[in-house]
C-alpha cells in the first residue's frame, strides 16, 4: 500500500472490502487499472468522492493522461505570483473605504480575505471532514448496521459513539472512514488507522 501526508492529494482504491491503495492519483489509477473487468473497484477521492479514471492504454499512457496540464498564458495581473484579475462590484461607500486603506484597495481586500479565510479554517475544516466521511460512508457502509447512528455521532461530534457503530465494520472500510472523518474530532488524519 502506497501512502501520503498531502490529504489534498489523496486517493483511495477499493476492492469490494479491501482497500488497495492509498496515495496519488496516479498509483490509484494503477491499481485500479491492475483489476479492470473485477467487480466492486471503487476509487475515492480526497473529498470521499468516487470518481471515474480513464483506465484504457498502456501504463504510460495512463501516467501522460494523470500528469498535471500545463499552465496556461495568464493575462493581467501579477501572473509569477498566481494574481488573477477578476471583477468585484462594492458600493461606493465600500469602495472609499478601500482606497483610504494602506497599499489601496487591492492590499486591504487581500488581507480581508485571508483573515476571513484564517478565522473560518477550524469550521470549514471540520465541515468538510464530516461532509468526506459521510459521503464515503454512504458510498461504502450505507448497509452496514450503525451506519444511521455512526453518521449522526459524526455530525454530532461524539467521537466514542462514532467510534462504536463502526467497531464491527470490515476493518479496511472502517480505517478508511476514520481517515475522512479524523478532523471532524480535532485527530490528525495522518495517524489515523
Amino acid at each position: 500500500m502506497t501512502g501520503t501526508d498531502d490529504n489534498e492529494s489523496v486517493y483511495v482504491v477499493f476492492h469490494g472490502t479491501r482497500r488497495v491503495t492509498v496515495g496519488s492519483k496516479l498509483d490509484a489509477a494503477l491499481a485500479a487499472r491492475e483489476l479492470i473487468g473485477e467487480a466492486g473497484v471503487v476509487i475515492f477521492g480526497p473529498d470521499g468522492r468516487s470518481v471515474d479514471f480513464d483506465l484504457s492504454g498502456e501504463p504510460e499512457a495512463l501516467a501522460a493522461r494523470m500528469a498535471p496540464a500545463a499552465d496556461a498564458p495568464r493575462g493581467r495581473g501579477r501572473p509569477k505570483l498566481g494574481v488573477v484579475a477578476r471583477e468585484v462590484t462594492l458600493l461606493p461607500r465600500h469602495w472609499d473605504w478601500l482606497a483610504a486603506q494602506p497599499g489601496g484597495a487591492s492590499v486591504a481586500l487581500r488581507k480581508l480575505v485571508e483573515a476571513a479565510r484564517r478565522a473560518a479554517d477550524g469550521p470549514d475544516r471540520i465541515r468538510g471532514s464530516r461532509e468526506a466521511a459521510y459521503r464515503f460512508a454512504s458510498a461504502m457502509g450505507g448497509n452496514l448496521p450503525g451506519f444511521e447512528e455512526a453518521m449522526r455521532a459524526l455530525f454530532a461530534g461524539d467521537d466514542a459513539g462514532f467510534e462504536a457503530r463502526i467497531e464491527e465494520w470490515p476493518a479496511d472500510i472502517a480505517g478508511q472512514l476514520r481517515r475522512y472523518a479524523a478532523e471532524a474530532f480535532g485527530l490528525d488524519p495522518a495517524t489515523s488507522a
